[in-house]
């Protein structure tokens, strides 16, 4: 299989920015003060920089510096330096370019402020620079235009509202606006959870409008406080990433503003459900025909076989992109409905990759593995280039799960970050499709989180241990 590199694959991928989009932003809105330059880092933090309005067009005509250790920091922020992309090359910085379609309106500051998704660059502004998530996507996407063939995708993110006050260090969900009681139970699909919060909900929904973020869709969870937005499809998994990042980040500015904070944390309630990710993809041909529809007499497609085939081989090597936290592991039980095998089915709730019932004309793959906590952009691309191996090697999955895939199913997968590192570090497949530059850098900062979490002694261990040994 080929790969991009080099100078084909900057020319393939580079985006043209016009600075007549910031001249019109600008005139169209006199009252902006400030511009928050954007760009997520491994984690899917958001980080960047604030400019004046008057900075606005050399951050289009020049871009802004920004050094390239912050696609090398760790959870907390901290350069890993193994990495080489610290101290090793002086701290030296990258270019980011503003992404086009991205400038809009922040709806929740007070202060009238805008803002743009940025991009990396090597100095000649013209080489994307090869540690950017979004760049890692952007190649597996590529492979697909050279086979004819677009993904269609769409996210569905699970969030809990908590309290500000935290006077125990542990969340706790807010209290109603409606009751002013704290919730304590939840029906999932409730309106009246729905009702609760309903001011909030609307203006996540409208904010993420006015930012041209297709949310379309709020229902209430299964935990106190839990709630799930859906995004609409789009055919472009690039942008529908960049939509992702975006609605996180209304999300949270918005519970701000209703003196609520909110947590996409894989697993913050240890007796409640965690919070996924799902993603829906799908893959349409040169004429717009989704190739996983059905054949004629109502068997699924060798493509979209193929496309699980891929998918269920390479789980266990891509699931350190899936779950890419320590915590992100503490999400997996099954009574809290988080699938612990490499399993398939038609319309079916407890398998890893469920095919939903429905129009046949819109057949989809749902991957139901993921946490909230995932960058969503390197998701993505480990999900598309198994896809891609799966096809491209007609790998056929093993025999489709009916019912309860717990009870059928032992637990296979790797349960914890070391685990799923090594077997990520490992993968012949994600060498080929993610890269193995990009690949060290990953690992070596999640080890590095790994090993400091290891170091740490945990209140539980005081309270068992320190009297009693």
């Amino acid at each position: 299989m080929p790969s991009l590199t080099g100078a084909d694959t900057a020319a393939a991928i580079a985006e043209p920015v016009s600075v007549q989009e910031a001249e019109a932003f600008l005139a169209e809105h006199p009252e902006i003060h400030f511009i928050d330059l954007l760009i997520a880092d491994m984690n899917g933090i958001v980080r960047g920089k604030r400019i004046d309005r008057s900075a606005l067009l050399k951050a289009y005509e020049k871009g802004i510096a920004l050094p390239a250790s912050i696609f090398a920091l760790n959870i907390q922020g901290t350069t890993v330096e193994e990495t080489g992309l610290g101290l090793e090359i002086g701290d030296a910085d990258r270019v980011c370019l503003p992404i086009p379609g991205t400038l809009s309106v922040e709806p929740w500051q007070k202060r009238p402020t805008g803002q743009l998704l940025m991009t990396m660059y090597e100095l000649d502004r013209k080489t994307p620079f090869f540690a950017d998530p979004r760049y890692v996507l952007q190649r597996i996407v590529k492979r697909f235009s050279e086979l004819g063939l677009t993904p269609v995708s769409a996210f569905e993110l699970e969030f809990y509202l908590i309290d500000q006050e935290n006077i125990t260090g542990r969340p706790q969900p807010p209290r109603s606006p409606m009751s002013g009681k704290r919730p304590n139970s939840v029906q999932v699909y409730s309106m009246d959870d729905l009702d609760e919060y309903a001011e909030f909900l609307q203006d996540v929904i409208e904010a993420a409008h006015e930012q041209d973020i297709p949310a379309d869709a709020i229902v209430a969870e299964s935990a106190p406080g839990q709630f799930e937005v859906n995004l609409h499809h789009v055919d472009d998994p690039v942008v529908a990433c960049d939509h992702n990042v975006l609605l996180k980040r209304v999300i949270k500015n918005v519970a701000y503003d209703h003196e609520m904070d909110t947590t996409f944390m894989a697993k913050p309630y240890y007796d409640q459900a965690g919070n996924g990710m799902h993603v829906h993809i799908s893959l349409v041909d040169e004429l717009g025909v989704n190739v996983f529809a059905p054949n004629a007499d109502g068997t699924l497609s060798d493509t979209l076989r193929w496309a699980i085939g891929g998918l269920l081989q390479t789980l266990p090597e891509y699931m350190a992109f899936l779950c890419p936290n320590v915590n992100s592991y503490r999400r997996f039980s099954p009574s809290f409905f988080v699938p612990c095998a490499p399993t398939w089915g038609i319309d079916n709730r407890t398998v890893a990759v469920r095919v939903p019932g429905g129009d046949p004309e819109s057949m989809r793959i749902e991957h139901r593995l993921a946490g909230a906590d995932a960058n969503p952009y390197l998701l993505m691309a480990a999900l598309l280039s198994a896809i891609h191996y799966g096809i491209s090697n007609k790998i056929e999955p093993p025999e489709m799960t009916e019912g309860n895939a717990y009870d059928q199913h032992e637990a296979s997968l790797p349960t914890n970050l070391r685990d799923a590192l090594r077997a990520l570090e490992n993968s012949a497949v994600m060498k080929e499709y993610i890269g193995e530059e990009y690949l060290d850098v990953f690992v070596l900062c999640k080890e590095s989180e790994q090993e400091e979490f290891e170091r740490t002694i945990s209140d539980l261990e005081y309270m068992w241990y320190l009297h009693t040994v």
